[in-house]
């Protein structure tokens, strides 16, 4: 199920639709705000079943203007049967506000440099990202550093920095990351930011009045890295952390606790009322059966960490990391102009539309965060997408571990479109995966410079030999029934809803078929031959000419949010400038756009095949030009890509 909040004036057309039941009482976690707690909420249990007032009642279902949004006079509405049906109820309702589409990252532990295990789930986000654009959507994607702990005093000790100078200098070393990897967000937090600080405060005093949070004394096995107290049933030998591998310290001090066990029931309604809660399914799995096991309270204070926020109720202590750093997501929201406050915070776009975190930390986003949120009474992510782990030896990627693999180097060697594509290619989302040096050059090379960027050359070779680099033909006049057009509109009849639940991996696959296919349609039709046979055959090899050109257009439309610099140079090789693809929208993924008379450029390789080097020369290879860019690219840069205005809170 999903909930869906509609004005009040909406509920008397709601009745008069073709319901099982209309009830109303006052939910559990009410997304009210202080003052506006005497408010009166509803909720309603509806069959979906596409009647038109069910599409009108959905349609018309609007927030308020900011002054008033989340909290007037409100309906949930719990739209239950089929997922898509819920999907589509929640798009309807979400478009007719003009609800932001907000996904985030984690907010990144700066204790040390990005690695790969960090660019993974940020470039998945932003291929999220890209594609909603492509639909329209308005999107706000966050990512950021997560700045406080003793993990990271720790850090900044061993490198002789202070804490907030260490913080700023891998904070930079984050955004520097993400503009080499074309990484297109809209917000960037840091919560050493003063703004966020005011924001937990206040959030921290909300839970505390609402009787959530007492004092008590803690014992037990803490593990440094996690920063998290441990059960020594869920520890390796010598209770050393399953993850860090490394052992976990024995403490006891006196502490504030986040009363999680109060929320034991309505987590439980959560977790079996909204499948979509948290993905892929079997992640849904593991924390159903965290939740059965019962709920126990934990820490969110620390006696001996003075690197933090201090406690309102006890300036002597700082806040537990993960009661700050959540809220992250939050504090993000706040537009510039206005007074750090929750309220100002949550209307500009709250709730999230996906976490996208790894499955490591999935107990914090789908255990801790909904109950603390359901506390301080403000709505619930939509999403929570837990992605498996990067492995190097059968280990998983880590810079506890000191396993890691640095991005900055594959994208100086491979290029960023490379790392991009084979990550999310290669590895099913949401499932561990292996990366290997060999495999990625291998996968590189044959789909983006062979079956991709070969097409391309050698048909636009064709066309300037024989038409002129001339188009003789409009695309929309290739007969429906041909084998590349017939694929073409086979992926994308279901390329959309790949995209819009992360499977980018079957994604690529898809559009990569687009390009297979014209592959073996230029083979057969040999229109080289074609061309000497007469005007009759002539004019056929022409309209097979604009064929793949049309489905590499389409091709290099659908793989944008994985490889925006490649298909950016594929536009262009096709005559487009770089206006039209900025402007492009999931529109012009439908057959037809390439129209006669268009003129295509001298062909230019779009992506260069990657040369292993020797073995011998591998030590002068790193002293020279990367392998990849050993000629000329256009690109542009990733916030002129999105189309977007970059802020850093």
């Amino acid at each position: 199920m999903v909930l869906l909040r509609v004005p009040s004036k909406l509920i008397r057309e709601f009745k008069t639709m073709r319901t099982s039941s209309f009830h109303l009482l006052k939910p559990p976690y009410s997304p009210s705000v202080s003052s506006y707690r005497s408010r009166t909420y509803c909720s309603a249990l509806v069959s979906y079943n596409g009647s038109p007032a069910a599409v009108r009642f959905c349609k018309r279902a609007r927030f308020t203007k900011r002054s008033e949004a989340n909290y007037v006079n409100s309906a949930f509405c719990t739209v239950a049967q089929s997922s898509n049906e819920a999907d589509i109820v929640r798009s309807l309702a979400d478009k007719a506000s003009n609800k932001p589409f907000i996904i985030t990252t984690p907010l990144y532990y700066v204790n040390a440099s990005p690695h790969m295990g960090s660019a993974y789930p940020t470039i998945a986000a932003d291929a999220l990202s890209r594609f909603q654009r492509l639909q329209g959507e308005k999107v706000i994607f966050i990512t950021g550093t997560d700045e406080h702990g003793e993990k990271i005093a720790l850090a900044a000790a061993v490198n002789g920095r202070a804490p907030k100078e260490h913080c700023d200098i891998i904070s930079e070393d984050y955004q520097s990351l993400w503009k080499d990897l074309d990484i297109s967000y809209d917000k960037f937090i840091r919560t050493t930011n003063s703004r966020h600080e005011k924001i937990v405060d206040e959030f921290y005093r909300r839970v505390y009045d609402k009787g959530d949070i007492y004092r008590a004394d803690y014992e037990g096995l803490y593990c440094i890295n996690c920063e998290e107290f441990k059960e020594e049933k869920d520890l390796l030998e010598h209770k050393c952390c399953p993850i860090h591998r490394k052992p976990c310290d024995f403490r006891k001090e006196d502490n504030f606790f986040f009363a999680l066990s109060n929320y034991q029931k309505e987590l439980d309604g959560l977790l079996s009322s909204d499948s979509k809660f948290v993905q892929p399914n079997f992640r849904l799995n593991e924390v159903v059966g965290w939740v059965k096991d019962g709920l126990r309270d934990f820490s969110i204070s620390r006696a001996a960490v003075e690197w933090g926020i201090p406690v309102p109720m006890d300036v002597k202590q700082t806040i537990y990391v993960w009661f700050d750093a959540l809220l992250g997501y939050v504090s993000a929201l706040l537009p510039e102009d206005l007074e750090p406050t929750l309220e100002n915070a949550l209307n500009a776009g709250w709730p999230a539309s996906v976490h996208i975190i790894g499955k490591d930390i999935l107990r914090f986003h789908a255990v801790y965060w909904p109950a603390m949120l359901m506390s301080a009474g403000f709505p619930l992510p939509k999403t929570v997408f837990g992605h498996g782990f990067l492995t190097k030896d059968g280990l998983k990627m880590g810079k506890s571990l000191g396993n890691t693999i640095e991005p900055r180097d594959l994208v100086s060697r491979f290029g960023s479109d490379a790392v991009r594509y084979y990550f999310l290619k290669e590895i099913e989302f949401g499932r561990d995966g292996d990366y290997s040096e060999e495999r990625f050059i291998n996968i590189v090379n044959a789909n983006l410079a062979n079956t991709i960027g070969n097409l391309l050359n050698r048909t636009l070779g064709l066309l300037k030999k024989n038409c002129d680099s001339r188009i003789g033909i409009d695309s929309l006049a290739v007969a429906s029934e041909n084998p590349v057009r017939v694929a073409a509109a086979e992926v994308m009849r279901t390329l959309k809803e790949d995209f819009s639940r992360l499977q980018f991996s079957s994604a690529c696959e898809k559009i990569l078929s687009i390009a297979t296919t014209g592959n073996v349609y230029l083979d057969d039709r040999a229109p080289w031959s074609l061309f000497k046979k007469g005007v009759t055959s002539a004019a056929e090899a022409a309209q097979d000419l604009v064929t793949v050109l049309e489905a590499v257009r389409i091709v290099a439309v659908a793989l944008s949010p994985v490889t925006p610099q490649l298909s950016l140079r594929i536009y262009l090789q096709l005559g487009y400038s770089v206006e039209d693809y900025l402007s492009l929208s999931w529109e012009d993924t439908n057959w037809g756009a390439l129209k006669e008379g268009r003129v295509m450029p001298e062909a230019q390789p779009v992506f260069k095949k990657i040369e292993v080097q020797n073995s011998v020369d591998s030590e002068s290879a790193t002293e020279t030009a990367p392998i990849w860019n050993q000629w000329i690219f256009y690109t542009i840069d990733a916030q002129q890509m999105g189309d977007m205005s970059v802020q850093q809170t």
